[in-house]
């Protein structure tokens, strides 16, 4: 079992709840445009960091994140990107990877949208954190945290940041 703390569109801006939220946390896991290498130096600092970078991610960023992020934890397989899209509406970029190997779990950022569904057709959970940074048209910062216990997602839980 794993407990994940899952962010997205901080756009540089740091809020010390970031760790309250994340302190039963395992690992972090931000889905882009961090919008700084100091966000991502402090949530690295505090527990393991997963990552990709995002459209206003500039070089230093890049060098510290990929595009897109495959991998497997306790069981299940994830797939991050940035600009992803959501069921139904993937985006051209990674829609390709998703239909011919299809991760248990798939997680975007970018439309600063909460949104978590699932994908009957590919069998797959989507999650978008929405955005937890203060950049954006959004009126509410929220961040998602969850459990991966042997390939099964469970207890998700949405936070919204005040302020």
């Amino acid at each position: 079992m794993i407990r994940i703390g899952l962010l997205s569109d901080t756009h540089a801006y740091w809020d010390e709840k970031y760790l309250e939220y994340f302190e039963s946390c395992d690992e972090i896991w931000h889905v882009g445009d961090f919008g700084s290498v100091e966000v991502a130096q402090k949530l690295a600092a505090f527990r393991p960091l997963r990552g990709v970078y995002g459209n206003i991610d500039g070089k230093e960023i890049r060098q510290m994140f990929p595009q897109v992020n495959r991998f497997t934890v306790d069981g299940a397989e994830v797939l991050m990107k940035h600009i992803g899209g959501y069921p139904g509406n993937y985006d051209p970029s990674i829609r390709g990877s998703l239909l011919v190997k299809p991760p248990k779990l798939f997680i975007s950022g970018h439309s600063h949208i909460l949104k978590v569904k699932y994908d009957k057709t590919l069998d797959m959970l989507h999650i978008n954190p929405g955005a937890a940074g203060k950049y954006g048209f959004h009126k509410v910062r929220t961040l998602v945290r969850f459990v991966i216990d042997d390939g099964v997602f469970k207890d998700l839980e949405v936070v919204e940041l005040a302020g």
